[in-house]
């Protein structure tokens, strides 16, 4: 049973977060920093589900140390890559789509809704971390699935790290590596990722909190990703539009013809 006060002191914890995001990004003009933040709200609630649960029994260390890894790689990750940028250009659209007065309404249009879908998200840590049941089937599942998404996560991203950094590649598509057989494997394995700490959650009980994989699967897939960064990739890359008919979008698969 996930405990309602740890659910409002992670909801209090993701919101002073984002207060406190919103002030930098209005004196930086630049709210990009919010994709640096965003898998560091997911630690800061487990660690608040950890604290509130008292004792820390097997299950719970093992997904505190996955949340974390997880995490920090990804923060770290975002901010190393978004280092000397200006801000992100799907911000900038944002931002002409919302003046005047963006500065004030992306406190709760960015950083307050990432806060809130972060809460929502975060609520198979909460059962996985607050329930002190055996370790089972479902646990080993769990870290299996983590395991095989954070593969794809982290080795999706290296690969476009290192491909983006020879200047014989500007203007050219990845098509080689992960990249081969799905046009986003990175975002892949994120949603891995989160059915992986849902399994975690459906060991201790909380079957229930299947809404945070789905919600995730819904995000990466509708709204900002793959959708989002799709739309008008083929009119500033070509030769994207044929790396998208041979190239599975999503789930990984054998390249067509």
């Amino acid at each position: 049973m996930i405990d309602p006060g740890a659910l409002f002191r992670a909801g209090l914890a993701l919101a002073t977060m984002a207060v406190i995001a919103w002030a930098v990004s209005a004196w930086r003009k630049d709210v990009s920093i919010v994709d640096s933040l965003w898998s560091l709200f997911f630690l800061v609630a487990a660690t608040v589900y950890l604290h509130q649960a008292g004792a820390m029994g097997p299950r719970a260390g093992v997904v505190m140390i996955l949340v974390a890894a997880w995490a920090l790689r990804l923060s770290v990750y975002i901010t190393w890559r978004n280092r000397g940028q200006p801000e992100d250009y799907r911000y900038r659209q944002i931002r002409a789509n919302h003046e005047p007065g963006f500065r004030w309404k992306s406190f709760y249009i960015v950083f307050l809704l990432q806060a809130a879908l972060a809460w929502v998200i975060s609520l198979p840590l909460a059962a996985a971390i607050s329930t002190e049941s055996p370790w089972s089937a479902w646990d080993w599942a769990g870290l299996a699935v983590w395991a095989i998404g954070l593969a794809f996560e982290a080795g999706g991203d290296w690969q476009l790290a290192r491909f983006l950094r020879n200047p014989d590649n500007r203007g050219a598509v990845l098509d080689r590596g992960l990249w081969r057989y799905s046009r986003h494997p990175n975002y892949f394995g994120n949603c891995l990722i989160w059915w992986g700490f849902w399994l975690f959650a459906l060991s201790a009980g909380g079957w229930w909190t299947v809404v945070s994989p789905l919600l995730m699967s819904f995000l990466l897939l509708r709204v900002s990703g793959v959708a989002l960064l799709e739309r008008d990739i083929g009119d500033r890359r070509p030769a994207y539009r044929t790396y998208v008919r041979r190239t599975n979008a999503f789930f990984p698969g054998p390249r067509r013809a």
